[in-house]
């Protein structure tokens, strides 16, 4: 003989049957079904008053949200996501600069999923990785290519990215015909000119800044080494080591260089350009990690190491200066002796 299924609902048809009952012992009876008294009259309560339907499970939503986000705020996350693919915390940040709207993260992410914008996952069984970040900006930049794109007249274009470390800002995004030494120390030097020298370079053991494990110093990073600049090569097939700049390259490709093609290197260059205004200069993980920190580059908070020398000969320049002022102002004394 078959077991007996028993669902909610029959259960407490078959309660309320036996509750009705002259003779039953009401708190036996709930003892019996493992509910306390309070329980049982809720539901003895309601089969009074709407029958069978009573029985049914209501909807445990509050009848008023006063806390709610306003349905505007919600079609402004919405109109951000579709039309460039962001994530809660970048789209926060957007709404913050430019409609000076206080939105939590969290907030902006249950929007999304209400709306089906972001599935819901289950958390995947996956290794830990080691995860670091510089306490300050210019003590390490990333660097790498973004492979290559086929322009409008059939010409390759190489995406030459550098990224800090500390605040993920974008210092540089060029578009190069090749990855040869002498086009990458151009666009270092021009990139150093106006944020200063970093105290450290991560990069990969690829052309034109690695070779192999016997030989991992080529010309360009011997130039680095020479400006001062620390060279770090990551472990071989290991790029989550630039993780940063890697996700960098992903939101690149997603929000840029899928959605059309460029006619020459000039478009190519307007349109990178354009997109680091838009808000790409700040790239963080879709789930992004705690450190994406959007400040301007004027604003940050530690000078590189090349602006704080030029502080320091400025100083000794002035320095100077003042005591030759100084000199040439003195009176001598009766022995010939300048006295200050």
């Amino acid at each position: 003989m078959p077991w007996q299924e028993c669902s909610t609902m029959s259960l407490r048809q078959e309660f309320l049957f036996l509750a009705s009952q002259p003779e039953s012992n009401f708190s036996q009876l709930c003892q019996r079904f493992g509910i306390s008294r309070k329980t049982g009259y809720k539901w003895l309560q309601r089969y009074q008053e709407s029958g069978a339907t009573g029985l049914a499970d209501r909807s445990r939503r509050p009848r008023h949200s006063p806390g709610r986000t306003d349905p505007a705020v919600e079609q402004q996350v919405l109109a951000i996501r579709d039309q460039y693919g962001w994530g809660a915390r970048k789209i926060k940040w957007c709404l913050q600069r430019d409609e000076q709207t206080a939105l939590a993260r969290s907030t902006a992410h249950s929007i999304l999923q209400r709306h089906g914008r972001v599935a819901r996952q289950l958390n995947s069984v996956t290794g830990s990785y080691q995860r670091f970040e510089h306490e300050r900006p210019n003590q390490l930049w990333q660097m790498d290519f973004k492979g290559h794109y086929r322009l409008g007249n059939g010409e390759r274009c190489h995406a030459l990215t550098v990224l800090d470390d500390h605040s993920r800002y974008s210092l540089c995004l060029q578009a190069c015909r090749n990855q040869q030494t002498g086009t990458v120390k151009e666009q270092l030097t021009a990139t150093f000119r106006r944020y200063g020298l970093p105290e450290g370079m991560l990069m990969d053991n690829g052309a034109p800044w690695g070779h192999d494990r016997e030989h991992p110093y080529t010309s360009l990073t011997v130039w680095l080494l020479q400006l001062g600049v620390k060279v770090i090569h990551i472990r071989p097939y290991h790029p989550q080591t630039q993780g940063k700049d890697e996700r960098f390259h992903r939101t690149l490709k997603v929000e840029l260089l899928a959605q059309r093609t460029f006619a020459d290197f000039n478009c190519m260059q307007s349109g990178f350009d354009r997109w680091r205004h838009r808000g790409g200069r700040y790239v963080g993980h879709q789930q992004p990690p705690r450190s994406f920190k959007p400040a301007l580059p004027d604003h940050l908070s530690e000078p590189s190491r090349l602006q704080r020398a030029a502080s320091r000969c400025a100083l000794r320049r002035r320095t100077r200066q003042t005591n030759d002022e100084r000199h040439h102002d003195a009176k001598p004394n009766e022995k010939g002796l300048s006295v200050f």
